[in-house]
């Protein structure tokens, strides 16, 4: 490829990441202008900006008048105190929650696509959602209550992934990507059986309806604690993986391959398997289980911006994140009821996955 060609190619990414940004932003400003009670965006700007003017009033009332970091700033009121509660209270944490959420499972799906070499493969292919299922269904059972019962999610989905990885690490008769698959499978049919098992004997009046409604996936109870408790293991998750984005290229070509490039691929892959844990454990504790967004978004991905996981991982994080508000906001309008998220990205998800299947995958990963 030539140097004009380059540059064209190049100019072109900007553009999609340019238009990708603008949609993100779009749908995260609109969604608060669709529900019940709509707040406009203009609204939620001003109602944001009277809140940090206060805080920072706030902060610098004790310095004398002529102080020169002294802030004196108000925003006019326009709004309902309706308005403000709805903004704040309600749709402000459920809609960071949905883009943390989506940016966290198309990562986490990214990561583990590259790491497999294989675009088919999903953030719950250890088994961090079956485990993070069942240990919100033992979480409901024994009435922990909402912050044990998500805590209980994000412990089970992080031992589910590590017996898979301990089990595939001991196999010395396969491949160990092989292996890990193997290994992921059983220990997701396992906690499956488990969280039948716990549905079975559990009361059908209070703890059975619950839990299955959580195990289909919702972002209605999304609360600030929610955010608090999720936010760290997300964040963390998200950062590491960006800048790691680079070597996961290594992964794609091959182990032979990378090593003879100076990578040390055990800690590479020990990693991403931790963050992807991670991203996922903690997405399924506050939410349920959402599948598909981890298999649709970096393929959808890989269309638009290649295989180069340089720019695939933050478009990856930026398409999960408008993918996943959007869903939201549809599973809230569609009917007076809200229909659970999770039904929704199957609907999306199944009919993209048979085309993966007819069309062979897709397997290019020479990045």
């Amino acid at each position: 490829m030539d140097s004009k060609a380059l540059q064209q190619e190049q100019r072109n990414y900007k553009l999609r990441f340019a238009a990708l940004t603008a949609a993100l932003l779009v749908v995260f400003f609109a969604s608060f202008a669709l529900g019940r009670y709509p707040v406009s965006p203009s609204d939620f700007v001003k109602i944001l900006l009277s809140r940090a003017a206060d805080l920072l009033s706030y902060l610098t009332q004790g310095f004398p008048a002529d102080f020169p970091l002294r802030f004196e700033f108000r925003v006019t009121r326009t709004w309902e105190a309706a308005a403000e509660l709805v903004a704040l209270n309600v749709r402000f944490p459920r809609i960071i929650a949905a883009a943390a959420i989506g940016a966290a499972l198309a990562a986490a799906g990214a990561a583990y696509q590259g790491m497999f070499r294989n675009p088919l493969v999903s953030p719950d292919i250890l088994g961090a959602s079956f485990g993070a299922g069942f240990g919100a269904a033992f979480g409901i059972l024994m009435r922990f209550g909402y912050l044990g019962i998500s805590a209980s999610a994000f412990l089970f989905g992080t031992v589910a992934v590590l017996t898979a990885y301990a089990i595939s690490r001991r196999s010395r008769r396969m491949d160990s990507i092989l292996a890990m698959v193997l290994t992921g499978m059983m220990v997701s049919s396992l906690f499956s059986a488990a969280t039948s098992f716990v549905k079975l004997v559990a009361d059908t009046e209070e703890a059975l309806p619950a839990i299955t409604y959580w195990l289909m996936g919702s972002l209605a109870s999304i609360r600030y604690k929610d955010l608090a408790f999720s936010g760290i293991p997300i964040v963390a998750g998200l950062v590491v993986l960006l800048l790691l984005r680079w070597r996961i290229n290594l992964l794609t070509v091959g182990e032979d391959e990378a090593k003879s490039m100076g990578v040390d691929t055990l800690r590479l892959r020990v990693a991403v398997i931790l963050c992807a844990t991670m991203l996922t454990a903690a997405s399924v504790a506050i939410s349920g289980m959402i599948g598909w967004v981890g298999l649709v978004i970096p393929h959808f991905c890989r269309m638009l911006f290649g295989h180069d996981y340089s720019r695939l991982m933050p478009a990856s994080m930026m398409f999960g994140a408008a993918f996943l508000i959007a869903v939201d906001d549809a599973a809230r309008l569609i009917t007076t009821s809200e229909i659970p998220i999770g039904i929704l990205t199957a609907f999306v998800g199944a009919p993209v996955f048979v085309y993966l299947i007819l069309s062979g995958g897709n397997n290019r990963y020479d990045c």
